[in-house]
């Protein structure tokens, strides 16, 4: 961040109380099959089953927390970088090095906007090629089924094929809007976009008012089609992005292509499918809870999780929209268009522009040890190895850190997306009473259980929320610049079991484990971002699992965190033992769109 950059809403530096982290195991119920169906149905329609297992799951124990009081009530983290007096708002430009294409011959390498660019400008290839290759490779109702089609919910050739048919002619003319026209990209499915509907991961129902198509595209996925992008699809996600499997019964879970035996990740599943298969360089996303960082990681891939209400101003303390890409140049890309200043949005417009720091700034990762060792070993040996090459061959300097209550912090993030999702899910329905019935078994369970959170408990969480930003506030003056570095998973993977994809599967504990890192980003408000590190050797099924590394920044450092996430891609592509993994069943979307006329 620039030294003088002014803030609105940034907290009071204050170290919070030095508390031990001793985690306990949670002892979350276990829930599949009909054992599932039966626990949801008991927890619906008994307040007591429902506050027993609320109080299980430790929703409650922020108001145990002694001195929170003197805390304010940070009931949304709003921190927002401000513009210098007298500079109006503009959006970012996409440099030059962004137009750099990664070499040929390198290993595991995906194809990138760079590329699709080039290749329209030398007439090699068009948009209509690559969209008329795409569709048939992930639309559904075809028989037999196309083979990527688990991570889209719904195409329309109609949109797709006219938009192609005007960024071909823009190259023709010579006249391309940017870096991404005629790039394809895929948008996750709680995302308005003009002409689809958003399901939000639910069965659709053709009788509910709430299943229309949108009548306009939200502004950041706007600002991607303004620069000529390609809407192909709208991405399958977990059903309303409650959990972090990807796991969907309704809509079929999305395949992670890195090895199919295990999950993808969410809640922005088909965004991480698709990313791994190759079919799109860019996918958006959303994030409540890692639902962007973790598919990303699950699958291979880059993930930015952006400063709260820095792309557009949810109803939410802590959802965002952001960008995942196959490369950190696409992610770069991504951010920068989709942030380009809404007048009609007091919050989102008056955000100063993400400034990288100056290359002579001090580079320090803060790391909290004790937190990190959480990781299983594969991923501590990865992602230790990476952090090595930060330190020895880029001069970065590793302190030690420590932030308070974590563990009760997490489970206070956990109860309030919860209670944000409930009031969500009760704006879409037209009977309120009645707003559970159409979700799948596991979120009719989770749902009531969330409903038993107090609004004396939002206010404890709010009070724990404004402990740990003034901390974070107090390392960050103690520390200026640093990334707070951790795992972005404590797993390389979670393994799929049988029979989970027919109802479904509730495992708090897991979900909670996979979750643990991060969880603080959004409580807090702050950016963040995951890289690929490395591999490891998977339990069940063919194919490497990806181990993602993430560094969170300071309110508004987005450009220091995709300069951080390029450095880890050199890591990955150059120094790492056998660079990127690519699946074996990857497409290569250029060499079938060649043979399409």
């Amino acid at each position: 961040m620039a030294p003088t950059q002014r803030f609105s809403g940034y907290p009071l530096a204050k170290q919070g109380p030095e508390t031990p982290y001793n985690p306990t195991v949670d002892k979350n119920p276990v829930l599949r099959g009909w054992t599932l169906i039966i626990a949801a149905k008991l927890a619906t329609y008994s307040s007591s089953v429902a506050q027993a297992t609320w109080t299980n799951a430790k929703f409650g124990c922020a108001k145990d927390i002694s001195g929170l009081n003197q805390y304010d009530w940070r009931l949304q983290p709003i921190v927002t970088p401000l513009l210098a007096d007298g500079v109006s708002p503009s959006k970012a430009d996409v440099t030059p090095e962004l137009y750099e294409q990664q070499p040929k011959e390198l290993a595991g390498r995906f194809y990138s906007a760079a590329d699709y660019h080039a290749l329209y400008k030398s007439g090699k290839l068009t948009p209509v090629q690559v969209a008329k290759a795409l569709l048939p490779l992930i639309s559904r109702g075809q028989n037999p089924p196309a083979k990527y089609e688990s991570a889209w919910s719904i195409t329309r050739e109609d949109i797709a094929l006219a938009a192609a048919k005007k960024s071909t002619e823009r190259y023709a003319a010579g006249q391309p809007l940017s870096i991404l026209d005629g790039v394809p990209i895929g948008v996750k499915d709680d995302t308005d976009v003009e002409g689809y509907i958003s399901h939000i991961g639910q069965a659709f129902r053709e009788s509910d008012p709430f299943f229309k198509p949108a009548t306009g595209t939200i502004w950041p996925v706007a600002q991607l089609e303004a620069a000529g992008a390609i809407v192909i699809g709208k991405q399958v996600m977990h059903e309303l992005g409650s959990d972090v499997s990807g796991c969907n019964p309704r809509w079929g879970t999305p395949i992670n292509w890195n090895n199919e035996s295990y999950y993808p990740g969410g809640s922005s599943s088909g965004g991480g499918s698709a990313l791994s298969a190759g079919l799109v360089p860019i996918s958006i996303g959303t994030d409540a809870g890692g639902s962007i960082r973790i598919p990303s990681s699950f699958c291979g891939a880059y993930g930015l999780k952006p400063t709260l209400h820095r792309t557009y101003t949810y109803k939410s303390a802590i959802t965002v929209i952001g960008p995942m890409a196959a490369t950190a140049n696409d992610l770069a890309i991504a951010y920068r268009l989709m942030t380009v200043p809404n007048p009609e949005d007091p919050i989102q417009g008056s955000f100063a522009p993400s400034i990288p720091p100056h290359p002579t700034t001090k580079r320090t990762l803060g790391i909290y040890q004790a937190w990190n060792n959480q990781a299983s070993p594969a991923v501590l040996e990865a992602t230790r190895k990476a952090i090595a090459y930060f330190t020895d061959k880029l001069g970065y300097e590793v302190v030690d850190i420590n932030i308070p209550y974590l563990q009760e912090g997490q489970y206070a993030h956990s109860a309030w997306a919860l209670t944000e999702g409930i009031d969500h899910q009760r704006s879409r329905v037209a009977d309120p009473r009645d707003a559970f019935a159409n979700l799948n078994h596991c979120n009719q369970l989770l749902m009531s259980i969330g409903s038993c959170t107090t609004g004396l408990d939002m206010i404890k969480y709010g009070q724990l929320r404004g402990l740990l930003m003034e901390h974070l506030a107090f390392l960050w003056k103690k520390h200026p610049g640093m990334l707070v570095v951790t795992p972005t998973c404590p797993e390389a993977g979670w393994k799929i079991l049988p029979g989970d994809q027919t109802y479904g599967f509730s495992d708090g504990n897991a979900t909670i484990r996979n979750m643990m890192y991060i969880w603080l980003a959004n409580s807090v408000g702050c950016p963040a971002v995951t890289a690929p590190v490395g591999y490891a050797e998977p339990e069940q099924g063919k194919g490497k699992l990806p181990i993602g590394l993430m560094a969170m920044g300071e309110w508004g450092a987005e450009e220091q965190l995709l300069a951080w996430a390029r450095e880890a891609e050199t890591y990955v592509n150059g120094t790492y033992e056998g660079g990127r993994y690519r699946p074996q069943e990857w497409a290569d979307v250029v060499e079938i769109a060649k043979t399409t006329k």
